[in-house]
């Protein structure tokens, strides 16, 4: 009877110190709420390839192979970089779709768009971009187009 009720107190001790560790790390939380507002476009320009700060530029290596999002900050500017991994072959391009800011974040819109001609199937590409734009102190959301894009020819005159 007697290791009847220490097991029951154990049980209920664990229980009670489990809930007050979760409840700690959960008070260290913060979540952030990016709402959706209307947001103003941000000037941004972009980087050539020989113009990456070499820390940013060496994190890409790394991470080339998968897609990728990486927001990297220098004195006043703020670098957003997205790659989109490994691609079968070369020709591609990436479209910046938006640099936009609301009142609570920055939102960085691209899409990839496929090689015209697949002459250059087979050999292998990392398609990635990179903008500079300046420093802010707002989080950054980074977004894939889901609007279809207009070839050259499609559009009206």
């Amino acid at each position: 009877m007697q290791v009847a009720y220490i097991m029951k107190k154990a049980v209920f001790l664990r229980i009670v110190l489990t809930a007050a560790v979760l409840a700690l790390l959960l008070s260290g939380c913060r979540f952030v709420r990016v709402e959706e507002e209307e947001r103003k476009p941000v000037d941004y320009t972009v980087v050539e390839r020989r113009d990456i700060p070499e820390e940013l530029s060496r994190l890409m290596e790394e991470k080339k192979e998968k897609e990728f999002q990486l927001s990297y900050e220098t004195g006043e500017d703020l670098y957003l970089a997205k790659g989109y991994g490994r691609q079968m072959s070369g020709g591609y391009s990436i479209q910046v779709e938006e640099l936009g800011e609301s009142s609570n974040g920055i939102f960085f819109v691209t899409k990839l768009l496929g090689p015209e001609d697949l002459k250059e199937a087979g050999v292998p590409s990392y398609p990635c971009i990179v903008i500079k734009t300046r420093k802010q102190e707002k989080p950054v959301t980074f977004r894939e187009s889901s609007s279809p894009v207009k070839k050259e020819s499609e559009k009206g005159e």
